[in-house]
């Protein structure tokens, strides 16, 4: 009789683990080993067994499948699937697992995906139903339906009536679902994708997700691109109205939902909360306190509103229904500077020179500061004015920023070794490359008393006290105009950084570059808080939402659209297609529902941001482009410069009668000269100069007619006469154009509305033109 092997040991091949097996027929006296005779080895033990051969042996493609399936094992030691939630549970498990990982996707392929989220609902609550889980599948239908209320509302309220086994059978929309399987076109990639992470996923929801694709929809996958909202092909095909693809058309089940194809995805049915931010609750309290003190200090003339009820006129339009919350957008808590603001103004709001109503393209008695620049050798590449108007800065394409103060009076300064240093402008140095941009931070003319009190020696300083600028070298830096020194450098773009701008509310800023991004950033971070990706080339201009929540760009070269970004969300909400020219410059009007566009062949646009759409286009500009544009704080005249050499002021409003030609429209403009420069009673026009370029004088000389003559000896045509030189060639000016105030030889590159309603505009002198 032949020996058995002992009980519990594995017979292997030499070189292998366990005992090898007696010969059959041969007799074993030797005893078994000791390690094996009364300690048979457990299933896990055995499986570890297999594993370690399996790796020895170099089988790793076998030992990745045992270890799968003998990592769940059954009560009799079998592999089991691991199933923690059978039954009715296990549809809202996959639902929100599928919703997950379509959310975390890449954004390229969030919008694509969205497409199976509602097949996948329906007929998961469907199966619900026709399985008798009455209950679980309202609590399915009532927990998923504030995901899907949006944009299936109706649907939902015909689904919701499906409660039974028998209204499956009997429904015709359940019937056409039951009946029909739901195509889904999706990308060649993207069905790959999906269906990986469905077999990776399996035992978490997956195998119900791709239970449901095989047995109740069609996915079809194609070789094109991935659809997304605002890709270069989604605008093209919105705005050629072209037809859909053979698989778009196909989509979904036919009377039931067609989908969301390339055709349809500019959805501007996005709400948004256009109203002002609401202003700090603390900050509101010190600022109405502040003010009726200066009431009692002040009292208003006769017919004036007091300071207190010009506020409370603020605090109502601010609580209106479309306004964003204060939590939405962070920012650091108020200070003594913002009380002195704010209540400043209240003041200049109250005391501005008010444009009531529509103009009709008539007249009004706007004025216009122009300043001048001599000597730049056209090294100036950009421009901007601080909002309290005492300083103008310059950036160049010698790499350097240059500061000056607009009244000649000395910059001031923190320095103890400058404090007797009297000059009156600055030079700052430290980009390697051409500067593009410059933006100053809010400021505004002080208060005449201090609200400290008269024996304090503390006053806040209402005055600008940081810089931005960007430059081709790729660097944003933050420059202080109290130490008169770079503070800190944000290096995020990959390229050149063409733009870079402070939100309404400070702390904020954004920037735009080659890359075809716009970053937003905060002061106190080096690294940018929101990364708004979209564009299809390098982006040409940018502006803010007054409430600081919304950012727009304008990309150039062969994109040509507008975007407006969410700052909350980092999503683009809204986009403006129209433009065939370079977008030069953009601005949003005051009361956040108008935003004004321009571009290089002299048109100027304005849209309903709400609606998406053009209001209507304004001409009269040459070519050669429009770098600035700004609204008066009614928002309801807007000014405009060009490189032309005009300054144009516009009625944002349609004319009361556009029938009627405007008496400017024949004017010549291959010189820019617009018309004539005292178009109403009080339009004035004052020249800058400077004799050495290192300083600008302020000349306050009306122009009545051509060749008024500024302080510095610089010569201003403001007629349409144009001192002689002839007219090549007519522009088509529009009813709408209000005024035009022209210089003889000065690109202007920047023009500001300020808060009181009045014109302030700069450029630098140019001898060639």
């Amino acid at each position: 009789m032949s020996n058995q092997a002992p009980q519990g040991a594995v017979p292997m091949s030499s070189g292998g683990y366990g005992q090898p097996p007696a010969a059959a027929g041969v007799g074993n006296t030797a005893p078994p080993p000791t390690t094996t005779t009364n300690n048979p080895p457990s299933a896990q033990n055995l499986n570890q067994i297999v594993t370690d051969y399996l790796k020895k042996k170099g089988f790793t493609k076998t030992e990745a499948v045992f270890r799968q399936e003998t990592a769940y094992l059954g009560p009799d030691g079998r592999p089991a699937h691991r199933n923690d939630d059978p039954g009715p549970k296990k549809y809202l498990k996959a639902f929100l697992l599928l919703k997950t990982w379509i959310e975390n996707n890449l954004d390229i392929y969030k919008f694509e995906l969205k497409k199976l989220v509602w097949p996948v609902f329906v007929y998961s609550y469907l199966e619900l139903v026709a399985q008798g889980y009455t209950d679980d599948a309202k609590h399915f239908l009532e927990t998923l339906r504030p995901h899907l209320d949006a944009a299936y509302q109706e649907a939902l309220g015909v689904l919701a009536t499906v409660t039974l086994p028998q209204h499956v059978k009997e429904n015709q929309t359940a019937q056409l679902y039951r009946g029909n399987k739901y195509r889904i076109p999706l990308n060649q990639s993207l069905s790959g994708n999906l269906f990986h992470f469905l077999e990776r996923e399996a035992d978490e929801g997956g195998s119900t997700i791709t239970y449901i694709l095989q047995t109740h929809c069609i996915v079809e996958t194609s070789a094109r691109g991935p659809i997304e909202p605002y890709s270069f092909e989604a605008i093209y095909r919105r705005a050629q109205n072209l037809d859909l693809d053979e698989v778009d058309a196909q989509e979904g089940i036919p009377g039931v939902f067609t989908g969301v194809t390339n055709r349809d995805v500019l959805d501007t049915s996005a709400k948004l909360k256009l109203g002002p931010l609401p202003m700090e609750p603390e900050l509101k309290e010190d600022v109405r306190a502040e003010l009726e003190e200066e009431d009692q200090r002040y009292p208003p003339a006769d017919g004036r509103p007091t300071l207190v009820e010009e506020f409370d006129r603020r605090i109502k339009r601010e609580e209106s229904a479309d306004a964003p919350s204060r939590a939405d957008l962070p920012l650091p808590p108020s200070r003594a500077r913002d009380v002195v603001m704010e209540m400043q103004k209240v003041r200049e709001n109250r005391d501005r020179f008010v444009i009531e109503g529509r103009t009709g393209g008539i007249g009004i008695p706007v004025s216009a500061c122009m300043f001048t620049l001599h000597n730049t050798l056209g090294s100036v590449s950009c421009m901007d004015f601080s909002n309290d108007h005492q300083l103008v800065a310059v950036g160049t394409m010698d790499s350097y920023i240059r500061v000056w103060s607009l009244d000649g009076k000395p910059l001031k300064t923190s320095l103890e070794n400058e404090k007797d240093l009297k000059v009156n402008n600055r030079k700052l140095i430290g980009h390697s490359g051409p500067v593009y941009g410059v933006s100053f931070s809010d400021s505004i003319t002080n208060l005449n008393r201090n609200i400290y009190g008269e024996g304090s020696d503390k006053k806040p300083d209402t005055s600008t006290k940081l810089l931005l600028s960007c430059s081709a070298d790729g660097q944003v830096r933050l420059w202080s105009l109290d130490v008169w020194a770079c503070l800190c450098i944000y290096k995020a773009h990959d390229g050149p950084v063409f733009r870079v701008l402070w939100g309404p509310h400070g702390h904020y800023f954004a920037t735009a570059g080659w890359d075809k991004t716009v970053r937003v950033f905060t002061q106190d971070h080096a690294s940018a808080q929101r990364l708004l990706v979209g564009h299809d080339t390098s982006i040409s201009a940018l502006a803010w939402h007054p409430n600081g929540t919304y950012v727009f760009s304008a990309s150039d070269e062969m994109d040509k659209s507008i975007r407006m970004w969410s700052i909350i969300t980092g999503n683009c909400v809204r986009i403006f297609t129209g433009h065939t020219h370079y977008i030069s410059a953009l601005q949003c009007a005051g009361n956040g529902r108008i935003l004004a566009s321009a571009d290089a062949g002299g048109n100027i646009f304005l849209w309903d941001i709400e609606k998406g759409t053009r209001i209507k286009r304004m001409r009269g500009h040459g070519k050669g482009g429009i770098p600035s544009l700004s609204f008066s704080a009614e928002s309801n005249v807007l000014v405009s410069g060009g490189l032309d050499g005009t300054v144009r002021v516009w009625d944002v409003e349609l004319p009361a009668d556009p029938s009627k030609a405007n008496p400017l429209a024949s004017v010549a403009a291959q010189t820019g000269q617009g018309g004539d420069g005292a178009g109403a009673a009080g339009d004035t026009i004052a020249v800058a100069g400077s004799s050495d370029g290192r300083s600008i004088t302020v000349g306050g000389q009306a122009a009545q007619g051509a060749g008024a003559t500024s302080a510095s000896g610089a010569t201003v045509g403001t007629s349409g006469t144009g001192g002689g030189k002839k007219k090549t060639k007519e522009v088509q000016v529009t009813p709408d154009q209000i005024s035009a105030f022209a210089t003889k030889k000065t690109p202007v590159m920047k023009v500001q509305f300020t808060r009181m309603n009045l014109i302030v505009a700069g450029g630098c002198y140019d001898p060639e033109r």
